[in-house]
């Protein structure tokens, strides 16, 4: 299995294109998933190249096939936010069980600057890779939609 980095620096990637992965994401995160257009916004923001934006796409590849995905922002407010976002990450449920999301964890904390804050539901059986990798639980996320 390879992990294969795509951001700013490197553009778009024409193999595994922003839809694929922006496809491969809408089902591989099932029930704590997103619109596809959501997920769309989130990758498009990895290319921004505006000073505190950008990010990046970590894929796995198998046999030149998306086996896990995760898209990281960045929040431009590094200091007194974490400096990154965790938006997404699924693996194929085929591969769930091999070490693909560690592996794309791993890689994303080493890739990043700063800080990585990420959301997860209470019941989402990732949140043990999240604390395993050494995320810790600071805050309860609370919001007001107007």
């Amino acid at each position: 299995m390879e992990i294969k980095a795509i951001n700013s620096f490197t553009g778009p990637d024409l193999v595994f294109t922003n839809q694929k992965i922006a496809a491969f994401l809408f089902k591989h995160l099932e029930q704590y998933g997103d619109p596809i257009d959501q997920i769309e916004m989130a990758i498009a923001y990895v290319f921004k190249k505006n000073e505190g934006k950008g990010g990046h796409i970590l894929l796995a590849i198998e046999n030149d096939t998306i086996v896990g995905a995760t898209v990281i922002n960045e929040t431009g407010m590094g200091g007194y936010i974490p400096a990154n976002i965790l938006v997404y990450i699924a693996v194929d449920a085929n591969q769930r069980g091999k070490g693909v999301g560690k592996q794309l964890m791993i890689q994303a904390t080493k890739l990043c600057k700063g800080g990585i804050a990420l959301h997860v539901e209470p019941d989402n059986p990732a949140k043990k890779l999240y604390e395993a990798i050494g995320f810790t639980n600071k805050y309860l996320e609370m919001r007001y939609e107007n």
